[in-house]
């Protein structure tokens, strides 16, 4: 990756570079419906399948999960300057599915780790 990138949207439009492809259950499809509010931020649609990330813009199809949070938060997050589990105890970053969202961490680096 040539330069970070800084903003929500270009951190989620990173993804799959970011793939852990070690990582990757091949036989699962999972789907993130990914909500940042802000100007930096979107709706996004990630689909993780057959070892390969589709991002799109919008909701699309039914989600294996839903993130939502602020994307000033989602960045702090990506860049390590905030603590995921206390993040997620505040209510700053919010998840419909606690099991779906731990793969998600484990399929992606952040931008933190690169």
């Amino acid at each position: 990756m040539a330069s970070l990138p800084e903003t929500a949207r270009e951190m989620i439009y990173s993804l799959p570079k970011r793939l852990k492809t070690d990582e990757v259950d091949d036989t699962a499809v999972h789907r993130f419906h990914i909500l940042l509010d802000g100007p930096t931020g979107g709706n996004f649609t990630v689909t993780l399948k057959n070892g390969k990330v589709v991002v799109l813009d919008g909701l699309v199809d039914e989600p294996t999960c839903q993130i939502k949070a602020k994307a000033s938060d989602y960045e702090d997050l990506e860049m390590g300057r905030g603590n995921p589990q206390l993040m997620f105890m505040m209510g700053k970053i919010k998840v419909s599915n606690i099991g779906e969202v731990l793969k998600f961490v484990a399929y992606f680096s952040r931008i933190s780790e690169l």
